[in-house]
């Protein structure tokens, strides 16, 4: 008996470790409003709002380190960070690698092009369209629409660029990102309708961590029901998507 508590001690701290350290993030800082840079080079944004809440929730500390997005699982696999929180839309594919957390926001992925140039996708056959490098809208565009010519760019800032100089015809984005940049530029709309590929970007975004690293996957979901309970995660929601 006195064998089994002390293993069921132990096996209470392993799962409250997490509750007494601190949780390394990655994240890349490419993608506002979920995350971006500030003038002061400091990563924030709606993701970054909420790791805080959710380090606050579970009394852990949290730092955060900006990587470029096709680097994030790698780095997380390596030991380098504990957790990516980056827009990362949870895949079967990137389940493979890492275990993600529940949904936390849900998801789709428009194109975004010149006013009155596109009304369909299907017109973008051969036309040339912008996504990040290592994202889930560039690995839709090469597998299910090779007839569209895919560019991919170390930022999405850089292709809206290029996209308003005329070097692009179209960015390809999540939802709630590219209703920012029209909001932002009056001279861009969406062409055609919301696309929710559950193999790409339906089930939503999750926090990634190692395959195993079930402590802390525990932690984050159930301090991710608390805030969604408490109204934490409506208002972050608020502060970096306001109606």
């Amino acid at each position: 008996m006195k064998k089994w508590i002390v293993a069921a001690a132990l096996a209470t701290l392993a799962m409250n470790a997490y509750a007494a350290e601190k949780i390394r993030f990655a994240s890349s800082a490419t993608y506002p409003p979920f995350e971006s840079l500030d003038h002061d080079n400091q990563i924030v944004g709606f993701d970054i709002d909420l790791a805080k809440a959710l380090c606050q929730q579970m009394k852990a500390d949290c730092t955060f380190t900006n990587n470029a997005f096709d680097s994030l699982i790698p780095s997380l696999k390596f030991r380098r960070y504990d957790a990516v929180i980056s827009g990362m839309d949870i895949t079967a594919d990137r389940s493979k690698q890492v275990d993600f957390t529940q949904p936390y926001y849900a998801n789709s992925a428009i194109v975004i092009a010149h006013k009155g140039q596109f009304t369909d996708f299907s017109q973008l056959k051969g036309k040339r369209v912008g996504v990040e490098n290592g994202t889930t809208h560039q690995k839709y565009l090469l597998e299910k629409h090779p007839e569209v010519i895919t560019v991919a760019y170390d930022s999405y800032q850089n292709a809206i660029l290029d996209l308003k100089n005329g070097r692009l015809n179209g960015v390809f984005g999540d939802t709630a990102v590219v209703n920012q940049w029209l909001k932002a530029n009056d001279d861009l709309s969406a062409v055609g309708e919301h696309i929710t590929d559950t193999d790409f970007f339906g089930t939503g975004l999750g926090i990634a961590v190692r395959k195993g690293n079930e402590p802390l996957l525990n932690e984050l979901n159930s301090a991710l029901v608390a805030l969604k309970a408490n109204g934490t995660w409506q208002q972050i929601n608020q502060k970096w998507f306001p109606e």
